[in-house]
Order: structure tokens, then C-alpha cells, then sequence
């Protein structure tokens, strides 16, 4: 596989409202497990739409690894003013999205909501395959792009779920 999309839950999906959260600690560890597996099989390219939580949190485990693996990082964003309203430390996050490979925007502002179906064809079209957390017991706004992933033939999808976090954690604790 050489592209893998990256989404997931927020951090106000998840009750994450702060960085020093034991929880990211354990994301993080899961994802750069994942990830390792990803590169080892000959990922190039791990793309990003530019979402706070778990894209933010898989973002600085990529770049972390980018030391010892071959790879390129991408944020494609839906609009170029995503995050123009965000706070200070969001808009530094947001920063680090855009210190990537490569960038590029979809749209440059919102018009209408036909640019979010067209958006995510493009992502789908794009990339070979989604490392996604999500879990069917806790569903958002991610079953749509998730049921859209599962059902594009061809498409491969990687779920990280919290039972795969509570294994980690447990790891952590042994």
C-alpha cells in the first residue's frame, strides 16, 4: 500500500481536553505500533485531512518516525480556512499540519454542502486504504466516511477500537 488516510475521533469525542491525558499516552503507543506495521510493509505516503484528536496525535507519532522510516506526510484540508476561528494552541496544531511533505486545499472556502461528498471521493479516489479509531459502539459522524471506506471495493480499512486501546494499556501496566 502506498497511501493511507488517517481520521478519527476528535478530542471533545473522546472527553480529551487535556494534552496531558494518560490516554493519549495510550493512542499514541497503539498508533506507533500500527504505523511501524504500515512502513514495514512499504507505506510511502500517510495523508491527513487537518482534524484535532486522533489525526493530531497519529500526526506527531508519523513525524516522530520519519526519523528512522522513509515516508512522506500530506494534509489534504477541505477548505483553506479550516481552523481560521480555532484558539491559539489549536491554531499551533493546526501549524503542524501544514509543516508536512506536502499540503493542499480542497476548496478555498465553504459554498455548499456538495463540497464534503466531493471532498471525500477525492480522499477515497486517492489513497489506498484508512487507519481509522473508531468504534461501532460509539458512533459519530465517522460511520459515514467508515461505511463509504468498508463498502469502495479495492479499499483497504484499518480499525483501531478502544478494546485494541484497553490491550495497549494493559501492555503498558505489565
Amino acid at each position: 500500500m502506498n497511501s493511507l488516510l488517517i481520521m478519527g475521533y476528535s478530542s471533545f469525542d473522546l472527553g480529551i481536553f487535556n494534552e496531558k491525558d494518560i490516554k493519549i499516552s495510550v493512542i499514541k503507543k497503539a498508533v506507533k505500533k500500527r504505523l511501524i506495521g504500515f512502513l514495514e510493509n512499504g507505506l510511502k505516503w500517510i495523508i491527513f485531512t487537518g482534524n484535532l484528536g486522533f489525526e493530531y496525535w497519529v500526526l506527531e507519532v508519523a513525524k516522530e518516525l520519519k526519523e528512522d522510516y522513509e515516508f512522506q506526510i500530506g494534509s489534504i484540508f477541505a477548505f483553506e480556512t479550516q481552523g481560521q476561528n480555532w484558539n491559539e494552541a489549536n491554531q499551533i496544531k493546526l501549524a503542524s499540519f501544514k509543516q508536512v511533505d506536502f499540503v493542499k486545499y480542497a476548496y478555498e472556502t465553504y459554498e455548499n454542502a456538495g463540497q464534503f461528498r466531493q471532498y471525500n471521493d477525492f480522499l477515497l479516489e486517492n489513497t489506498e486504504g484508512a487507519f481509522v479509531f473508531y468504534d461501532e459502539e460509539n458512533k459519530t459522524k465517522l460511520k459515514y466516511m467508515v461505511d463509504r471506506m468498508k463498502n469502495t471495493s479495492d479499499y483497504e480499512l484499518y480499525l483501531l477500537d478502544f478494546e485494541d486501546l484497553q490491550e495497549t494499556f494493559e501492555e503498558m501496566n505489565e
